[in-house]
């Protein structure tokens, strides 16, 4: 079985395009169990147009482009934990929204349901300049919970050592590096996977 969480350093950082680069270089299906901010669109959409993969619906939609757990009082609604169970696929890719300490109840963050899922977590990051302090304490995070990490897939433009020192302080699995397509489309995302990831380190 091939199962990854997606979390990373924050938001807007390519969470969403790797989790599709990934459902594709490896044919897994993708789940978001919590979406906010509806106007812009359902990442799930965007992952299913980049990469064909089968998605699995959304426990929640919440509205505000937010955190959940604001989007979720905003729109009146109760998060129950036990509805954040992952779908029955042997192939699967998770993402979370935004970090890793993003909150989904005002008790609970996503770094604790990772905990509880015991799935091994990728900690999507970019290359530039503070993303060996937000990498590391995203990692840091993860570990204090018993989350298990697979490793650190980075997006933007190369930059070694930030990316080798991620890996040497971080102790952890530096998977590679996705660069920023211009077009982004199927073919493009397919190909810049094929060429910076090896799909053995995700069997």
């Amino acid at each position: 079985m091939a199962r990854f969480v997606i979390t990373g350093t924050g938001t807007g950082i390519g969470k969403t395009v790797f989790a599709a680069g990934l459902c594709g270089l490896i044919g897994a299906d993708y789940w978001k169990p919590l979406q906010s901010g509806l106007a812009d669109g359902l990442d799930a959409d965007r992952v299913a147009e980049l990469s064909g993969a089968r998605i699995w619906p959304e426990a929640y939609r919440l509205t505000a482009p937010l955190s959940p757990h604001r989007a979720a009082e905003l729109d009146g609604v109760t998060v129950d934990l036990d509805t954040l169970t992952p779908p029955a696929a042997d192939r699967l890719v998770i993402e979370g929204a935004g970090g890793a300490l993003v909150p989904i109840t005002r008790q609970f963050l996503f770094a604790d349901l990772f905990a509880r899922w015991q799935m091994p977590v990728i900690v999507v990051a970019t290359t530039g300049l503070g993303t060996i302090s937000h990498t590391l304490t995203a990692l840091e995070s993860l570990r204090a919970r018993g989350v298990p990490l697979h490793g650190v897939a980075f997006v933007g433009e190369d930059n070694p050592d930030n990316m080798a020192t991620i890996g040497q302080i971080g102790a952890v699995r530096v998977l590679g590096r996705l660069p920023r397509l211009d077009p982004l489309d199927r073919v493009a995302l397919n190909d810049a996977m094929a060429r910076h990831f090896d799909p053995q380190d995700f069997a």
